[in-house]
């Protein structure tokens, strides 16, 4: 069953939670809708909340780095919030490099940090 991942929009910042583990099908869909919602509403930032993500595979790692990249292609900012230690180990030993992408422990820190940075 193909499950569509949410995107609220919240002022100019687009808010992303992943409830469930991806499969390689939804991670493709997410992608597209993302890209298309950014595109419909001008938003200047993104969060990406993977606080109940404990385990990431190769391909869901790629899909999630070439999001964070076309977001920034599309100009929006983007912070990844809740990375669990499985998670980071995995992003590191695929050598997903997240080096312009900032990142904080939970969404409410996320949201700060990514408002502070669209004030700059």
């Amino acid at each position: 069953m193909n499950m569509r991942i949410p995107i609220l929009k919240l002022k100019d910042i687009l808010i992303v939670s992943l409830q469930w583990e991806l499969d390689d099908q939804t991670a493709i869909q997410f992608q597209e809708d993302l890209l298309e919602k950014l595109h419909d509403t001008s938003a200047r930032g993104v969060v990406i909340d993977l606080t109940p993500i404990d385990f990431i595979d190769s391909f869901i790692a790629k899909v999630l780095g070439d999001v964070i990249s076309m977001s920034g292609l599309m100009g929006a900012k983007v912070v990844i919030t809740g990375i669990q230690p499985a998670v980071a180990i995995t992003l590191i030993e695929l050598g997903i490099r997240l080096e312009n992408v900032m990142t904080a422990l939970d969404l409410e820190n996320g949201m700060d940090k990514l408002q502070h940075e669209l004030e700059a």
